[in-house]
């Protein structure tokens, strides 16, 4: 088959790889027929590639349809179109149960000290291949798939039930948002547009979308969205507190992470280590790395006092200082970890079915190209190029 792989700091390439099999008999196998380039795997291309080895398959965002199940793999049919969760949870753990599948006890990577294992996301997550690809083996599969309605509708009505929208709304409840109240999103990628878009959903009295891209924050302002472009303001929280009677948001919601602009320094010692042998790299990361921490500083100072702050985007720093006198000063509540995909699908999958489509989930791929262009597609959303917000990557096209 062919599969997306990464071959080194910023290179990755379309190659003819093994095609998965049947390991266990809670497996099943899927002909990706949708798989979207996630945030995340930003940091893959650009930043942890000392987790990574040559040819390792990219990507956790896929749907398909099943084309081979094992004997354990429940009530999971050849033939079910589905949707994959990006986490591998078995569904019957003591953290499953409580609703944590990202700290899946039976597929936890404790080699690692990590959570649950994940698609495609080094091997700190279990190596497991990832979904940018023909056909992608799916462990857990009696849990995990999200059977969907083979009703002819485009796999992005579904698709983002792998990522998006679970850790969108996740962010969401987490940001306890009170009734009424005024939610800030920081970062207007697609966590942060779904974000802004569920909020408004649930009842938020106002929500601010925070960015600097046009083309994000023109897409936010269609579906009713305040927005804040931060290149016309000098201070964003003082921006923030005169638009909330000098207070501050009830509400802010961190859809950025490590990838924050305004942090040049940070950005500088992660291109440095980066740069470093594999092992030297990671013991750096893991004992003194930092992260880019201007989205989480901004939130930290826009967030009212007794307010909340809720973080959906990815951080990596072992070492990352954070203003705790502020924190502490403020009164503030801090939320964050990987979504727990299935603990949302039920208030979700009748969202994204409805014809209405409440939150506008037809109106956020902004590209959708073969998966033999997905090089291309890395670079252009890397660089915010080209009005592109949202990548999915077909298979099934002619490059």
């Amino acid at each position: 088959m062919r599969a997306l792989t990464w071959q080194g700091r910023e290179k990755v390439s379309v190659e003819t790889v093994p095609d998965p099999e049947l390991q266990q008999p809670t497996d099943a196998v899927i002909r990706v027929t949708s798989t979207a380039i996630c945030g995340s795997d930003l940091h893959l291309y650009g930043i942890l590639g000392m987790y990574l080895d040559a040819g390792d398959i990219l990507g956790h965002e896929a749907m398909g349809v099943v084309e081979e199940v094992g004997t354990a793999a429940g009530d999971l049919k050849v033939g079910d179109r589905v949707v994959i969760p990006f986490g591998i949870a078995c569904g019957t753990c003591f953290m499953c149960r409580n609703g944590l599948q990202s700290q899946c006890e039976t597929t936890q990577v404790r080699a690692e000290g990590k959570g649950a294992a994940l698609f495609g996301y080094t091997r700190l997550y279990g190596s497991v291949p990832g979904g940018q690809a023909q056909y992608l083996r799916v462990p857990q599969a009696q849990y995990g798939p999200v059977v969907v309605p083979d009703d002819g509708a485009p796999d992005e009505r579904y698709l983002y039930l792998s990522d998006v929208l679970p850790t969108a709304w996740q962010g969401v409840e987490y940001a306890e948002v009170p009734p009424d109240g005024t939610v800030v999103v920081l970062g207007l990628g697609p966590v942060g547009q779904m974000a802004a878009r569920i909020a408004r959903h649930r009842g938020a009295a106002r929500v601010i979308g925070v960015d600097l891209v046009p083309e994000r924050l023109a897409m936010a302002a269609r579906h009713g969205i305040d927005v804040l472009d931060a290149r016309t303001v000098d201070d964003v929280p003082a921006a923030i507190r005169d638009l909330t009677d000098g207070r501050g948001a009830d509400s802010v919601i961190d859809a950025v992470g490590m990838e924050a602009h305004g942090s040049p320094i940070a950005e500088a010692a992660m291109k440095v280590v980066g740069l470093l042998p594999d092992a030297v790299a990671a013991a750096a990361t893991e004992r003194v790395g930092g992260d880019r921490l201007a989205a989480l500083l901004t939130g930290i100072d826009a967030v009212r006092r007794g307010g909340t702050i809720s973080v959906s985007g990815v951080y990596g720093g072992a070492k990352s200082p954070l203003p705790l006198m502020q924190m502490f000063d403020k009164q503030v509540s801090v939320r964050m970890g990987q979504a727990n995909v299935r603990r949302w699908i039920d208030d979700l999958l009748p969202l994204v079915q409805d014809d209405a489509d409440p939150l506008g989930v037809l109106d956020l791929r902004t590209h959708r190209v073969p998966l033999e262009q997905a090089p291309d597609a890395y670079r252009t959303f890397q660089q915010k190029e080209d009005g592109c917000i949202k990548v999915v990557l077909d298979p099934g096209l002619a490059g």
